[in-house]
């Protein structure tokens, strides 16, 4: 499964998390790092949800760049 994930630079760190996955989320100290640790969070995240007999959200979110046009 693939889900879309939110990478954000924050003043000393990056974060991550994954809008299907509530409470899916990551923290490092590089993206390279970030991107590491979330994947190992999203695999959590989901062995959890089938342990406890939850079922596994779908991907349904996409993400697209959108350019936004300033007036000089």
């Amino acid at each position: 499964m693939r889900y879309a994930v939110i990478i954000e630079q924050g003043e000393h760190s990056y974060g991550a998390y994954v809008p299907d996955l509530p409470g899916c989320i990551a923290v490092g100290d590089t993206p390279e790092e970030v991107r590491i640790l979330i994947q190992e969070a999203i695999e959590f995240h989901l062995e959890s949800l089938r342990e406890d007999g939850e079922s596994i959200p779908q991907p349904n979110s996409s993400i697209e760049y959108i350019e936004a046009k300033i007036s000089a």
